[in-house]
Parts: C-alpha cells; structure tokens; sequence
C-alpha cells in the first residue's frame, strides 16, 4: 500500500512544473532511501509435488472393508429398539390374556346368575309344597277308605228296598266332591312345576334309587325282580327335582 502510495506521488510530480519538482525532488527521494524494500509478490509456481508414500485411500481401497466393527455398532444402536419391542409384546400378549380371561368370568358369571334366578324361581315355593305334601296325602287316604261298592247301586231291582243296598248316595256325593277338591289342586300345583307319581301303576316301574324309596322286598310270582308292585307313599317331583321319594316294595323272587 505505501509503495503504490509513492508511485502515486511520483507520477503526480513528473507532471508538475520543473521548478516545483525540484524542490519536491530531494524529499521524495529521502523518504524512498528510508523504507525498505519490497518486492513485488510472485504468484505460486504451477510445479506439483507427489510422496513417495502410498495413499490411505488407495490401500483402503484394495483391501476387503472392515464391516465388523460397523455391524456391531449398528447392533449396539438396534439392541434397545428390539428390546423395547419385545417387552411391549410380551405386554400386549399378557394384556390379550387378562382380557380374554376377563371375558370368559364375566360370561360364566353371567351363565351362573342366569342360572340361580331361574332356579329361584323354580323352586321358590318349594318349603310351601313341601307343607302341602302332608294335606294331600291326607286327601289321598280319605279318598282311599272309601269302598268302591258304596259308590254306585250293584243291584238296580226296584222290589229291593233302599236300605238293603250297599249304595249311599250322600256318601257318593261326598266323595265326588272330595275327589273334585284334589283333582282341582293337583291341577293347579302341576302349574307350578309340582307333580305326584306312583310307581306301582300299570304294570310298575323298575326300581329307581333317585326316585324311590324301597321299604321291603318279597317274591311275587308273574314279575321280573326289580319291579315295583306296591307303593305305600307316594312321591312328589318339583320341576324335575325329586321332593319327596315314593315309598314302595319292590319284587325279589330270587
């Protein structure tokens, strides 16, 4: 910069008249011995120079890549991912079996209460039959001391007189009514789910421990053994369920 500045100087007194230029003459060059010299900069030569060494790049390049050490890192940076993942599945696993082992209580639980209301219901009057048991029976053994020849007239000659008959017409009355009263209630218990049975009727049921009670065994000639030829109490089922076993005697010819 102070070099050009000089140059600068110089050129501005060539064009000065002569009389100013030599009395600015001797400054200038006072002021030029003081400063050093400078030399002009010279550009960079264009010659290259090369080493003798092998380049990294080219040794890396011929020999196989170290991809190990690369691997592990990408394992090491993966390892978290995949355990994460696998403990949010083993979470959802164990959460999908505590729903459908929720699912599977409820709908049990749902079956069960379903199944105690309906059983409720059913036998809800069954201390009430199990009172009514006792007055039928009663009826039953009324209706039962009634000869079947007192019921209707066996001789119809009018030269009999009425007192000689067998045939009471007020006790026929009775027992018509007696056996309407019982035919009515057994009608409605039977509504209810409340049924009577005898085993003994027709030709007799095989013996049954879920539903008979069986008093004595004894031979009886014309039936197979196991059978029940009489029933000395008879037995009561409430919607299925056995109230009260029949008491009978069963046939035992061996």
């Amino acid at each position: 910069m102070i070099q050009r500045s000089l140059l600068r100087h110089v050129q501005a007194i060539k064009h000065l008249p002569l009389s100013y230029a030599s009395r600015t003459t001797p400054i200038i060059q006072s002021a030029t011995q003081r400063l050093p010299a400078f030399s002009s900069p010279q550009r960079p030569s264009s010659q290259r120079y090369y080493s003798e060494a092998a380049e990294p790049a080219t040794k890396s390049s011929s020999e196989p890549p170290n991809t190990s050490s690369a691997s592990s890192d990408a394992n090491e940076q993966e390892d978290p991912i995949k355990k994460e993942l696998e403990s949010k599945n083993r979470e959802i696993i164990d959460l999908k079996d505590r729903y459908l082992r929720s699912v599977a209580d409820f709908r049990n639980l749902q079956e069960r209460t379903k199944r105690d209301i309906q059983s409720a219901r059913d036998f809800a009057i069954q201390r009430f039959a199990a009172d009514l048991i006792e007055s039928i029976d009663n009826l039953d053994r009324a209706l039962g001391t009634v000869p079947p020849s007192k019921l209707a007239p066996q001789n119809s000659d009018p030269d009999v007189p009425p007192e000689s008959k067998e045939y009471n017409k007020d006790l026929a009355n009775l027992y018509d009514g007696l056996k309407m009263t019982e035919t009515i209630l057994m009608g409605t218990l039977k509504k209810h789910g409340m049924e009577r049975f005898d085993p003994s009727e027709g030709e007799g049921e095989m013996f049954n421990p879920n539903l008979h009670e069986a008093t004595f065994q004894t031979k009886v000639d014309g039936k197979e053994d196991g059978k029940v030829f009489m029933t000395q109490q008879k037995g009561f089922l409430l919607n299925g369920r056995v109230l009260r076993a029949a008491k009978v005697g069963v046939v035992k010819n061996s």
